[in-house]
Formats: C-alpha cells, structure tokens, sequence
C-alpha cells in the first residue's frame, strides 16, 4: 500500500465534480485525477490537459490504472455506480447520500469488505468554516451542558431545478434526502446516534413533485433535544447554528464560502481560500456567577475541505480511519427513510 500518490476517477465533471472533487485532486500531491466521465460536452481538459475525458460510467471502471472512484452521479444512481465500482476492485468516495435505504447503505459496506476495498461517504460539511467553529464551541464546554441545538440549511428557490433528476419522485429524491444528509452528519458527528427521532416534511413550491421541506426533532439520553431543517422557501435565513447550553448560548450564520471560491475559479491553495468575510463572526453569550450577561464576537475557523481529502489519503495510504464511519451512515440513513408526517 505504499504507492503514490492515489490515481482517482470522477464519475461525473457535472457541478460537484468541477467544484468539489477536480480542484482537490489536481491540486494535492497525494492524488493524481486521470480521468473524468463527460457524456456530452466535453470541458474538463480545458482546465485539466492531460485528463482522460470517458464517454461513459463503464470505461472509468474498466480503467485498471484508477485506484479510487469518485461517485458524484445523481442520487438514485449512486448505489449501483459504487456497487460496480467495488466490484471491479475500486476504492470508492461516495457523495450523499450513499444510497436510498440503509440497507443498501449496509450492502456496500458489507461488499467493500468482502473486496478488501473502502467504502467512504463524502461529508464536506464537516469541513465548513461555520461548523468548525461550532463544533469547538460545542465541545470546549464553555455553554455547559448543550440542552437544545438548532441547525438550518435554507435557500429562496420556487421554481424546479434544472436538474431534474432532483424534481423527480423516486428513490433518494427530494430536500430531505439532498440536505437532510450534511444536516443529521453533523448532529451525528457532535452528538452521535438519537434515543428517539420525528421526521416532518411538506411540498409547498406548485406542481412540485417532491418535498421542499423537512424537520428532524432527535432527543438524546441526557436530555439534548435537537432540531435539524431545511427549505427551500425562505426569503430572509435565521441562523444556521443556535446552540443553548445551561451556561450560555451560540448562534452563528452559515457564511462558509468554500463553494462560492471553487465556483469562481478559485484553488484551494490560494491562501484567501476558507476565509469567511467580516462580519459573519458567531455570537457566544454567557452568564458569569453573578448572574450578567456577557457577549463576544467568535471567528471562525477556516473552512478547508480538503481536511476531507488527506482523510481519504490516511485510509488508503495509512490506513489511518476514516472519520465519517460506516456506523454513523447507516444512523443517518435510517433517520432519511423513517416514515414520517408529511404536513
């Protein structure tokens, strides 16, 4: 296991694979990007000379050279794609969520095994500036005992996407299954597998086929209640972060700019890269022994995603584990397809 550095292949230089994988792979030593599939346009060697542009899923994966196998298809694909892939004697790194079911989710785990190959899920979020920042808060215990924590992905978009593979009602379609996975992955990350869970979802958007909203209400052992939710019709976005703990609370908005860099253009080994702006600073209050009340202003961390990415390396290379574990997947899974209320 000591060669180097990790050939990889993306299944898809749709958006994900021009903003989430390519800049990754080019730009880290420890990976080497020799291929991508393009089924129509072909754009990747204009910014990528050099790299393999394949007509379809089944030609990357006949590609014996390619070690890891990036699966960035459409949702509904993404459990045959890496069962393919695990099959041939790849590596694979799947976006989310992984599967429809997890039970599927569990197969490919179990399949990996089988082949001596690793199955790891693409968590990013874990690596935002905001949730960073959140997570020290979180876990320094300057709030004391976290007793209620509220965490919201929201976006203003009425009209379908042009992707209509995410406006379809099948399998893993839909908010809930689109945002829902970064949302349940970072309460399961901070405070690990629910005592009990409520899903609520609704469709609001006209002549929308799938559910444009969701909220997890999970209660925890010690008393933690957790509140995770999305929509898409929110004009004016609360906080994304609110966090009340016995000795003080936490709010911050998510104002990770990550994405917004690789879709300008940017590298990741800019040094302007993960910066958030001033003026996004998280808002931490706390009541001393005298019972007042003092307020600071907390920057955040910078955001870095390609923490993911040597993650990826030390299991492979190292094999070092992988921080988002097939255990915490198959939590999450379980939480997306619970039968819930749909309002």
């Amino acid at each position: 296991m000591s060669k180097y550095p990790v050939i990889a292949g993306i299944l898809s230089y749709g958006m994900s694979g021009r903003i989430f994988h390519a800049p990754f792979l080019e730009t880290n030593t420890r990976f080497k990007l020799r291929a991508v599939v393009e089924r129509s346009k072909k754009v990747a060697q204009q910014r990528y000379p050099g790299l393999i542009s394949y007509d379809d899923v089944d030609a990357l994966l006949d590609d014996k050279e390619i070690e890891l196998v990036i699966v960035n298809t459409p949702n509904q694909t993404h459990f045959e794609y890496a069962k393919n892939a695990l099959l041939k004697g790849k590596h694979v790194l799947i976006e989310k969520p992984c599967a429809a079911t997890a039970a599927e989710a569990k197969e490919l785990f179990e399949i990996g095994e089988k082949q001596g190959k690793y199955v790891m899920v693409f968590q990013n979020r874990r690596w935002d500036s905001d949730y960073k920042l959140v997570k020290r808060i979180v876990e320094s215990g300057v709030l004391g005992e976290v007793i209620e924590f509220h965490v919201r992905f929201d976006r203003y978009r009425r009209d379908k996407s042009p992707k209509l593979f995410k406006e379809i009602n099948q399998p893993a379609s839909g908010l809930t299954y689109d945002l829902g996975p970064h949302l349940l992955d970072q309460v399961i990350d901070l405070f690990g597998k629910p005592k009990d869970s409520i899903k609520l979802t609704a469709t609001h958007r006209a002549e929308s086929e799938v559910d444009d909203f969701f909220t997890f209400v999970l209660s925890y052992d010690h008393g933690l209640t957790v509140f995770a939710s999305s929509s898409l019709l929110v004009a004016q976005p609360l906080p994304a972060y609110v966090v009340h703990g016995t000795k003080g609370s936490f709010q911050k908005s998510r104002a990770d700019v990550q994405e917004e860099q690789l879709d300008r253009g940017m590298w990741p080994t800019d040094e302007r890269f993960g910066l958030e702006p001033v003026g996004q600073e998280g808002l931490l209050t706390l009541i001393n022994k005298n019972n007042q009340k003092q307020i600071f202003y907390k920057e955040a961390l910078k955001g870095n995603y390609k923490g993911l990415f040597n993650a990826v390396y030390e299991q492979l290379r190292k094999n070092k584990p992988y921080p988002i574990t097939a255990e915490q997947i198959i939590w999450q899974m379980e939480l997306l397809e619970k039968k819930g209320w749909n309002t």
